[in-house]
């Protein structure tokens, strides 16, 4: 192996494994950072529950840490008929299925980890790994409860993966392309009727697919009103009722690093991800530093959505549930993508 050939090895490692540690980084603290900022503040003040806002003075910081030290503390529990392998293996199954969506999602000009042809597609594709996961916690934990919870939560996700990707299609029929740069490029480079100042942000000509979007999001997060899956009410947490300590907190860690992903994915197809307008002139250079920030607030933006339909709503019942996706937002999203084709080829 030549000199040259060796170095260009060592640099490629190097980078891998800088990427993989950010990758690793990130859905953990994404966990963190929602968990903190909607589950534990905003909705305390929405519903007007104090207890979070007490521990550790100043506006309750330690609420979160002390959650975080009490799942670790737990006693891993695991059922005496349960398949251990397979009990074992589901929470990761989820947790990796949110690792997979980050590869793709761009934050800046160079910062992606894999700049896929077919970004959309593999996002969307890997994001439906963890009904898998699902379906393995409820079958192995030999509980009646669980195993319930699981096929609703596998019908319930089957259901609301068509209308998330019909969402997208018309997405992705205006911009040409399956690539997530390419769709935050054609949203910078843009223009409205030939105002050029705001680029060509794709919530406002794509409205309909961003509804349907959060809709079907807020259903594969098993977010209420679509938390049938997990109803403590009715399912005693649904798949996850045999699952304690460190396990449990796997799955705590999956839903809020989903709901980030998604969150990112929505930021970066309907709102512009990293880009400002292009015609603003902001260098490549400065937007390097700049598109993450972008980026962040354009995610928080849509994560308070999601959260705060959470927090408002009552929870569907399970054929109220289906009829909406197979006889409403599917029958829309079909309607749209024609809609969009059509103004496609007429402009």
């Amino acid at each position: 192996m030549s000199a040259l050939s060796f170095a260009v090895d060592i640099g490629w490692g190097t980078t891998l494994a800088i990427k993989t540690l950010v990758i690793l980084m990130i859905v953990p603290a994404t966990a963190l950072i929602l968990g903190y900022t909607f589950l534990l503040k905003m909705m305390s003040h929405m519903q007007s529950r104090l207890g979070p806002m007490d521990p550790g003075g100043f506006h309750g910081w330690f609420q979160l840490v002390g959650d975080g030290m009490k799942f670790m503390q737990k006693e891993d529990i695991m059922p005496a008929e349960a398949d251990r392998r397979v009990f074992a293996m589901a929470p990761m199954v989820v947790v990796v299925s949110t690792f997979l969506i980050f590869l793709v999602i761009p934050a800046g000009p160079d910062i992606v980890v894999k700049n896929l042809n077919v970004g959309v597609f593999y996002a969307l594709a890997v994001s439906s790994l963890s009904v898998i996961g699902v379906l393995m916690a409820g079958w192995a934990s030999a509980n009646k409860f669980s195993l319930l919870g699981a096929l609703r939560a596998a019908a319930q996700l089957i259901a609301y993966e068509l209308p998330l990707l019909l969402a997208i299609v018309g997405v992705v029929i205006q911009a040409s392309t399956m690539n997530l740069q390419g769709i935050v490029g054609a949203q910078s480079t843009g223009s409205i009727f030939g105002f050029d100042g705001l680029g060509n942000p794709y919530i406002l000509t794509q409205f309909v697919g961003f509804a349907l979007f959060m809709i079907a999001a807020q259903a594969e997060l098993t977010q209420t009103p679509f938390d049938m899956p997990v109803a403590e009410s009715e399912l005693v947490a649904g798949y996850m009722v045999e699952y304690s300590g460190f396990r449990f907190l796997f799955f705590f860690i999956g839903e809020f690093g989903t709901a980030f992903a998604f969150a990112a994915i929505a930021a970066t197809i309907f709102l512009g991800g990293w880009a400002l307008p292009a015609s603003w002139g902001l260098s490549v250079g400065l937007m390097r530093f700049v598109g993450p920030a972008v980026l962040f607030a354009k995610i928080m933006f849509v994560a308070f959505l999601m959260f705060w339909v959470r927090f408002t709503y009552p929870r569907l019942r399970e054929d109220q549930l289906q009829a909406l996706a197979w006889k409403v937002l599917i029958p829309i999203g079909l309607l749209n993508i024609v809609a969009t084709a059509i103004l496609k080829v007429a402009m």
